[in-house]
């Protein structure tokens, strides 16, 4: 089954967005920008599915190759990451305790990421720049204290997350992971939101991160410790979630700082993430330039 998919882009210097139909882009901010001047004013305003739907019978206005993907939702007000969801990965720590009681999670910057097939910067201050791979959920509607029976009708979408991380710089501190989680560049976004329907679009898919072609994630959400629905409930307690905001939802066991020795990621490497419904997210690497 083919779900729409709307994306922001770059061409000729001008930021826009539309929706990806026959191996192009049609450009809806050509037509809706008044209106709504960025993916975040459709996503408000419930309109991503009418969009995707008008675009269906347009053709293209772009090729791909002719565009620059950035990550879907311009200016978030809130990204939030939700670490050490899936049981594997609560092994990983070899800690002995059961599957915490509560999400561990941290906030990002909207400048830490870059959108799909632009490369991740291994930055001057550490060369261990390591892959996350995690499903993406985008709320659509707002909300605070969101009982779980109505938490998924507060989705407006689903998209992808590399969720890049520098390891020794997480370990800076003794109680948070913000600096090595907020290098710029260091993650990505994309390549494109597809509207949630249903739960079952969500609800139990595969979820896949590869390096150079070897896969080293390998999970289902069906696993998630903390649930989307669950998540929603819990962050809506303590925040009010508006349209736009970023849920990033956990990555499963497998990243490269696992590995004996560690196999962080290096100028030349390509990583994908890649989710059943949803597509593939690819990035390549290049160090900061000096």
């Amino acid at each position: 089954m083919t779900f729409p998919r709307l994306a922001t882009y770059s061409i000729d210097g001008s930021t826009r967005y539309g929706a990806v139909v026959d191996g192009g882009i049609v450009d809806l901010s050509a037509k809706f920008a008044r209106q709504y001047p960025t993916l975040r004013e459709v996503i408000a305003a419930g309109a991503l599915t009418r969009l995707a739907d008008d675009a269906a019978r347009l053709r293209p206005d772009h090729a791909l190759d002719a565009i620059t993907w950035l990550p879907p939702i311009p200016a978030p007000e809130k990204i939030i990451c939700i670490g050490v969801n899936y049981p594997d990965r609560n092994a990983e720590y070899k800690d002995g305790q059961e599957a915490p009681k509560y999400p561990s999670m941290f906030m990002r910057t909207p400048r830490s990421f870059v959108g799909h097939n632009t490369p991740l910067v291994r930055p001057r201050a550490s060369a261990q720049l390591d892959y996350e791979g995690e499903l993406v959920l985008v709320i659509g509607k707002a909300g605070r204290h969101i009982p779980e029976s109505a938490a998924l009708d507060h989705i407006a979408a689903v998209t992808l997350c590399n969720e890049g991380t520098i390891r020794d710089w997480v370990r800076h501190a003794k109680f948070n992971v913000t600096q090595g989680k907020n290098f710029d560049s260091t993650g990505s976004l994309g390549p494109w939101l597809v509207p949630y329907t249903d739960e079952k679009q969500i609800a139990d898919i595969r979820l896949t991160t590869r390096v150079n072609g070897e896969t080293r994630q390998d999970d289902r959400t069906g696993r998630l410790i903390f649930g989307f629905r669950y998540l929603i409930n819990y962050l809506s307690t303590f925040t009010t979630l508006a349209p736009g905001d970023v849920i990033v939802t956990g990555t499963p066991t497998g990243a490269g700082a696992r590995f004996d020795p560690p196999r962080y990621l290096k100028p030349g490497d390509i990583v994908e993430v890649e989710a059943e419904n949803i597509g593939v997210l690819r990035n390549g690497v290049i160090d900061e330039a000096p």
